[in-house]
């Protein structure tokens, strides 16, 4: 199998890239931790992987900008509950754009929006925050949030080589999908705690 990413990515470069870019549009930290997994194992050179990962991830930051700006509150009644994105939730982060926006905006970047990015990314264009202030963010939180998965998938990889047993390699992968879990979720699960708590609160004031 290593032998075939070897040799398909000297063959056909671009297309290799190409694809690395659209999956990292689709869903960029499970790949780049891939392609830092890829980088251990001499599959890939940094810095196309690095360059291209953080293209791909800022044209996904890109169209949901888009969406947001172009569709709204459509957008969010009609698809909004396979994405996570609420109108409760994007309210809240609607009203902390009013003083912070700029911190909101990077904290998501490098830091996944902790499993929100989808909704931080979607408010900023519903909020109609100017497109370049929005990419000037963006790129300077991309390079950071990129080296850091780049680098958890390095170190993933080099403990997979350096680890020969079968059980030892199977928690590896389990380590990588608690991570990708993690990385997804935990941000959700905050914001559901949330708000069951206020309306908890809610529930005892009555």
């Amino acid at each position: 199998m290593e032998q075939y990413i070897l040799s398909l990515a000297t063959a056909h470069p671009y297309q290799v890239y190409a694809v690395i870019a659209f999956l990292a549009l689709v869903e960029g930290p499970i790949i780049s931790m891939i392609c830092g997994a890829l980088l251990s194992l001499g599959q890939l050179s940094f810095l196309p992987v690095y360059l291209t990962l953080m293209a791909g991830d800022a044209i996904g930051d890109a169209i949901w900008y888009y969406l947001g700006h172009r569709f709204g509150y459509n957008f969010v009644k009609r698809f909004g509950k396979y994405f996570g994105i609420t109108e409760a939730r994007i309210e809240k982060v609607k009203s902390g754009f009013h003083e912070h926006k700029n911190k909101i905006l990077f904290a998501s970047k490098v830091t996944n929006g902790l499993g929100l990015s989808a909704v931080v990314l979607f408010a900023a264009g519903l909020s109609k925050i100017p497109f370049d202030r929005f990419m000037a963010i963006n790129i300077l939180g991309q390079p950071i949030w990129s080296g850091m998965l780049i680098a958890i998938g390095y170190w993933l990889g080099n403990l997979y080589i350096q680890i020969n047993n079968i059980m030892g390699r199977v928690g590896i992968v389990i380590i990588f999908i608690v991570i990708v879990i993690a990385l997804t979720n935990y941000g959700k699960y905050i914001l559901r705690k949330t708000e069951k708590s206020k309306q908890q609160q809610l529930r005892d004031q009555k």
